[in-house]
């Protein structure tokens, strides 16, 4: 024992990181023995969904998942295949799965995709927006997009999913959780912003809209993956090359929250008696007829008009803050000045996220 530790004494520099060698690599394996536990865990709980019997007149339900397999860079697959797929299978559904190859594909297939039980959309936002924009183009949108949509976030950011789903550390978990959500059938409404052109079809956005410099800016930062931590800031950096200032001109029409409508199904009245609805006729008979001049339109819709001279105009939806407890509908449409320096431009831009536009302070909001 004396010889052990003079040698580990002798040798402490070995020593020292053989110590952080072993310890990172029992981190690691107590991390993938936590996953494995959710997994599991996950399972056991939609198998009992799947042991439940069906009558026999009653068919299986029916899952379609547009999985996109280039999300997170290019491991999406791999965390489908891993956390998300036993659980659906476990639970009795039968499940077909659509990989995309290509953006736009999921817009493409769900125009002409024959109807389903459920769509389940395996991959970041931009896969979620292609397939909700594919089926509010149907010709029958009416009856097409009663279908639920499931989300099981596979993207590597997703400002939606942390609305929908609770806080959770761990990925595996995070997609376990989604998905078993979608197993359990649970269902929140989502607001969607139409965008449309003059002569494009138009396309459907979950979380906003963003038109400016910044967003201009942050297209370009995958070209500079070449200076990793500081890509994002010479994506920026080279934008104020350009003209600058950069201004955007544009003309908006709003009007205030409106009243959101309820819910529930409303309850159909039973029908009369004989004897009310003989007094309901005579008294619609004898009745004088009203003015149509005479009745008051209540609460019409007050639109304003605003030119703006803006360096980014964003309107986003509130699903990224959900609150089913509210009672109105409505955007947040935002205006960054148009005198912002290229040191405040460059600054900013490099806390550039997915929810970037809530690091600003300089911002107007028209309505909130």
């Amino acid at each position: 024992m004396t010889v052990f530790f003079k040698t580990l004494r002798n040798h402490w520099k070995k020593t020292t990181a053989g110590l952080c060698l072993l310890t990172w690599g029992g981190h690691w394996l107590y991390g993938r023995h936590c996953d494995n536990l959710l997994r599991r865990a996950a399972c056991q709980e939609a198998q009992v969904f799947g042991n439940q019997l069906i009558p026999p007149n009653a068919q299986v339900k029916r899952a379609t998942v547009f999985l996109n397999p280039a999300a997170c860079k290019g491991k999406a697959r791999t965390l489908f295949e891993k956390n998300a797929a036993p659980i659906l299978h476990l639970s009795g559904m039968d499940v077909t799965i659509i990989k995309t190859d290509y953006e736009g594909q999921a817009k493409k297939l769900l125009e002409l995709m024959e109807s389903t039980d459920v769509i389940i959309v395996a991959g970041g936002l931009g896969t979620l927006q292609e397939v909700v924009t594919g089926v509010l183009r149907r010709t029958d949108e009416a009856t097409f997009s009663k279908i639920p949509i499931g989300f099981i976030p596979l993207g590597q950011t997703s400002s939606l999913s942390h609305a929908l789903f609770a806080e959770s550390g761990s990925k595996v978990q995070h997609i376990t959780d989604a998905t078993l959500a979608i197993v359990k059938g649970e269902t929140v409404p989502l607001d969607v912003l139409q965008i449309k052109g003059e002569k494009e079809q138009p396309v459907f956005a979950m979380t906003g809209l963003r038109w400016g410099s910044f967003r201009d800016a942050g297209v370009k930062v995958s070209k500079y993956w070449y200076l990793g931590p500081l890509k994002i800031k010479a994506a920026h950096f080279f934008s104020t090359l350009k003209e600058w200032p950069q201004t955007h001109q544009a003309s908006i029409s709003y009007t205030g929250p409106t009243e959101r409508p309820s819910s529930e199904p409303e309850e159909t009245p039973s029908r009369p008696s004989l004897y009310r609805r003989i007094l309901r006729r005579l008294a619609s008979y004898w009745a004088q007829p009203q003015d149509a001049l005479s009745q008051v339109v209540r609460n019409p819709e007050v639109w304003k008009e605003v030119q703006l001279s803006t360096i980014e105009l964003s309107i986003t939806t509130r699903n990224s803050q959900l609150d089913l407890t509210d009672k109105e509908d409505f955007m947040n449409i935002c205006i960054e000045p148009d005198t912002v320096s290229k040191g405040d431009f460059i600054t900013i831009g490099g806390q550039w996220a997915p929810l970037a536009s809530t690091v600003r302070s300089m911002r107007q909001c028209l309505w909130k």
